[in-house]
């Protein structure tokens, strides 16, 4: 497979290094120093582009990539004010697009489980949930766009859960995200549940990039030659 790089930071070095391994090809890397080589022309030579840059330059890379037709797989964090946009673009132009907040194998288990559980959790009015999520200094955004995908989640199943805030708050209607930045913490995530009586806590905590970049490589094999919008889930099958 043919992949261009949008993004060269640790994430996109970690992607490189994990692509040549598992056999593809890097056609072209784009950074902050030749972002006019994003263009139609070297577009057209790859089977699919894996972005992972800034909030502020994330939705314009997605959109070069599907005006050109380019399969396009994104895991940059905290733009999502525009993803509908991006959405729609892509359905509009039946091109190809897939998004998640977290490649890994493990965090996209640990999404499904934290669905499950505040489904159960949700009759079970004794137990209180909060989100603690720990980062390297040098990330941008805050909550973590993980933190993010937990936090809607739990809302979504849980009733008595109306809204999030990256603080901690008595208001029993909010979900709290407490949120700390300490090297060289790749990302951690605990989804934890308290009563008088005990704790539940789901945990997911990468070691390293490896499993990040990893993940971002087998949804690009995945959505190669596949046209629509398309989240982890279908990836995994879960």
């Amino acid at each position: 497979m043919h992949i261009g790089i949008i993004g060269y930071g640790k994430m996109g070095r970690e992607m490189e290094k994990s692509a040549l391994k598992m056999g593809h090809s890097i056609e072209f890397i784009i950074d902050e120093n030749n972002t006019e080589d994003l263009n139609t022309n070297n577009l057209k030579k790859i089977d699919v582009a894996i972005e992972f840059t800034s909030p502020v330059a994330a939705f314009e890379n997605i959109r070069k990539c599907l005006e050109a037709k380019t399969p396009v797989v994104s895991g940059t964090t905290g733009w999502l004010v525009k993803y509908n946009e991006a959405v729609e673009l892509c359905r509009k132009i039946n091109g190809s697009f897939l998004y998640a907040s977290n490649f890994s194998i493990g965090a996209n288990i640990l999404f499904h489980l934290n669905a499950t559980l505040a489904k159960i959790m949700n009759s079970i009015e004794q137990y209180d949930v909060e989100i603690n999520e720990i980062h390297h200094t040098a990330k941008v955004d805050s909550p973590s766009g993980t933190a993010i995908t937990l936090a809607n989640s739990i809302i979504k199943n849980m009733e008595r859960k109306k809204e999030w805030k990256n603080e901690q708050t008595v208001n029993k209607q909010i979900l709290s995200i407490l949120s700390e930045r300490k090297d060289p913490v790749p990302g951690t995530h605990i989804i934890k549940y308290n009563s008088n009586a005990d704790c539940i806590e789901l945990k997911h905590k990468a070691k390293n990039r490896t499993g990040f970049a990893f993940g971002a490589i087998f949804a690009a094999e995945f959505i190669k030659n596949k046209k629509g919008v398309y989240r982890m889930e279908d990836v995994l099958g879960i």
